[in-house]
């Protein structure tokens, strides 16, 4: 597998079965200052030791090292996506980029999903406390409202252009599911709902 450095040198990594192949894929920390995914996810890992489920625990630690919403060409990734929706809009937190897909942890992502070809995806956020589905997703979303306790809700409120759900779940028809989890509460306390989300995942043959 191809390897993808960020701006400031970080490696981004996906871990995997031993097997080397998985049907799910659950990405964290796609925005900086939402550290949550990676914790979750390597605390689940440490725990279970060997999972079915294929992990990047941290799209984006350029940002997660300086605790922003974008990397460290100030581009929110979450609209770099190569949707038909994408936008070059004002330069602020939610700027897509100068192109589609012109960010490297943007790239790595698209890579890992035409190597692997994952039949479902979960990417974790902060803080709205809902699961967002794009795509055919629903019967998932479901699902991890029961764990949960969050609402499912396929519009997040506000547009998005370039977004990964765009991208991915409706022009690619692969379910995605966006996790926002409750900011308000710690690692430790979002742990056992968050894990039997992780666990249900395991559970599935798609």
């Amino acid at each position: 597998m191809k390897k993808f450095y960020t701006k400031n040198g970080r490696e981004l990594e996906l871990i995997k079965p031993a097997a080397g192949k998985f049907n799910v894929l659950v990405v964290g920390v796609i925005h900086g200052d939402e550290p949550q995914g990676k914790e979750l996810i390597t605390n689940y890992l440490n725990k279970v030791k060997e999972s079915r489920l294929g992990f990047i625990p941290v799209l984006n630690p350029d940002g997660l090292a300086k605790n922003t919403r974008t990397n460290a060409n100030n581009v929110d990734l979450n609209r770099n996506f190569p949707a038909t929706n994408w936008k070059n809009t004002n330069k602020n937190e939610y700027w897509g980029g100068e192109k589609p897909a012109s960010e490297v942890e943007t790239r790595f992502l698209i890579n890992i999903i035409e190597e692997f070809q994952p039949k479902l995806i979960l990417t974790l956020h902060a803080p709205y406390k809902v699961v967002n589905y794009d795509g055919n997703a629903l019967v998932y979303a479901k699902e991890i409202s029961k764990l949960t306790g969050y609402p499912v809700s396929s519009d997040i409120g506000y547009p998005t252009p370039g977004s990964f759900g765009t991208y991915a779940g409706i022009e690619k028809n692969i379910p995605v599911i966006t996790l926002e989890l409750d900011e308000g509460c710690s690692i430790t306390e979002l742990e056992p709902s968050i894990f039997k989300v992780f666990k249900y995942l395991e559970t599935l043959y798609l």
